[in-house]
């Protein structure tokens, strides 16, 4: 009979974010690509929903990254939000507030997702720790009723 055991015993590290550059790259091809994809489908000149994929791709790649791969990640969204989901497409333009506002948007969803994936992979960690050491972590305040 095969006994199925595990290789390690002891507490498993966080995992390590990716490195900022594949970051990026995964910035840049997927925001060319989700503005291409939104601007045949929904039209060009239509910034709004470029935006709301575009915050989404930030925070799915601020999942993986670490925080210092934040700004990156906004600028090239926004590049490509700038350069083609309004018109005239291929132009950077610079409008002010709504440029500044959008890159805020931007910036903050890369935060926002870095952030959760670290509070995520750190509660994971705890728990972990916990169980390797035998003792189960609770919260205070639970048993106290």
């Amino acid at each position: 009979m095969i006994e199925w055991v595990p290789l390690a015993s002891g507490a498993r590290p966080v995992p390590r974010p990716v490195a900022a550059p594949l970051v990026w790259a995964g910035a840049f091809g997927g925001a060319l690509t989700l503005v291409a994809l939104l601007n045949g489908t929904v039209g060009a000149g239509r910034p709004g929903p470029v935006l709301v994929a575009l915050s989404l791709l930030a925070a799915l790649l601020g999942l993986c990254a670490r925080f210092t791969a934040a700004p990156g990640t906004a600028l090239l969204c926004w590049l490509s939000l700038n350069g083609f989901a309004i018109p005239p497409a291929g132009t950077l333009t610079w409008a002010g507030r709504r440029d500044a506002l959008w890159l805020a948007c931007l910036l903050g969803a890369a935060l926002v997702g870095t952030a959760l994936a670290r509070l995520v992979h750190a509660r994971a960690a705890y728990r972990r720790l916990g169980t390797a050491t035998g003792t189960e972590p609770t919260e205070p305040g639970l048993g106290d009723v």
